[in-house]
């Protein structure tokens, strides 16, 4: 498989209280956790929060070529009550940083993250403080995964491949 550079991601996870956020490594391949956010009072300031926290990557020689905003919807597939809110976070989070935004399905990922930090960590406390960078790696990597077959340009197009 062919490795492109200048492919790096940013996951995020949408929360009332707290904004998880992830990265993938330069390559898009590997999603990692990186930092949680405090919400603000609305979507729009949220994102705006969000898009000043990214900027220093976007502006990175790997660059960012998109992100992906996890979408909470019932197990029926139905909206929740905060599909709606992260769909408004999405667009403005789009028009901030101009990236495209991917929607990630994000059912579940809340309970496996906190499955996955309970392996490691028996304190509750501790885990509350990052399971929401944990949940937005989760999305991301799905995202990654399901997209991993699918060729996708350099960030840059005039760097060719070989020189990554």
């Amino acid at each position: 498989m062919l490795l492109y550079c200048g492919v790096r991601f940013v996951g995020v996870d949408v929360g009332g209280r707290r904004i998880g956020l992830a990265l993938s490594d330069p390559t898009g391949m590997l999603a990692r956790p990186w930092q949680v956010v405090p919400a603000a009072d609305t979507p729009e300031a949220s994102a705006a929060r969000v898009a000043a926290c990214i900027a220093p990557f976007i502006a990175d020689d790997d660059g960012v070529a998109g992100i992906v905003v996890g979408l909470p919807r019932r197990l029926d597939q139905r909206d929740t009550d905060q599909t709606a809110p992260a769909r408004l976070f999405a667009a403005t989070l789009a028009r901030l940083t101009d990236r495209p935004i991917h929607l990630q399905d994000e059912r579940l990922t809340s309970v496996e993250a906190e499955a996955r930090l309970a392996e490691h960590e028996p304190d509750w406390r501790k885990r509350k403080l990052q399971i929401d960078a944990v949940a937005a790696s989760i999305i991301l990597q799905e995202f990654l995964d399901a997209t991993a077959a699918v060729p996708r340009p350099t960030a840059f197009p005039g760097k060719p491949d070989s020189e990554c």
